[in-house]
């Protein structure tokens, strides 16, 4: 099964992984683009995506030495609704990055709130959690 066929089989889930390592890409580059004008959200886009690497890429958690505490942390994000929560969080800070300083860092912001609502859907429809066989996931087939 392809990623053509990843996407067809209306898994919103993957969906939202995909959305989320857009997010990934745009907080580390415009966090760079926005470190002399909004340091401290720059930085904590930094840190938001080096989460969002363990949590959405599962071939970093087997390749990556981490410690137990870690991996339980990445685990608790395997429900649609828990992940959901932390795309919300992680989008109300961007968000907020915004009231000291109206940057590019609002893109990602965007990104984590479309992450979000395709979680929630996922969560409403009930669908199972499935991760791109590209990301070194499961992908659909073990799902459907």
């Amino acid at each position: 099964m392809g990623v053509g066929d990843e996407f067809a089989s209306r898994n919103f889930s993957l969906y939202a992984q995909w959305l989320g390592i857009i997010s990934l890409i745009l907080l580390v580059v415009l966090g760079v683009f926005t470190l002399v004008g909004n340091p401290v959200f720059a930085i904590i886009g930094w840190v938001f995506a080096f989460i969002l690497v363990f949590v959405e890429v599962p071939l970093c958690t087997k390749f990556c030495p981490t410690s137990p505490k870690f991996d339980n942390f990445v685990a608790k994000f395997e429900n649609s609704y828990l992940r959901g929560v932390m795309y919300l969080t992680m989008a109300i800070v961007m968000f907020l990055s915004t009231i000291i300083n109206t940057t590019a860092l609002v893109a990602p912001a965007v990104t984590l709130l479309l992450t979000f609502i395709s979680y929630a859907i996922a969560g409403l429809k009930q669908q199972p959690h499935a991760s791109s066989k590209i990301l070194g996931g499961t992908g659909v087939d073990n799902v459907v």
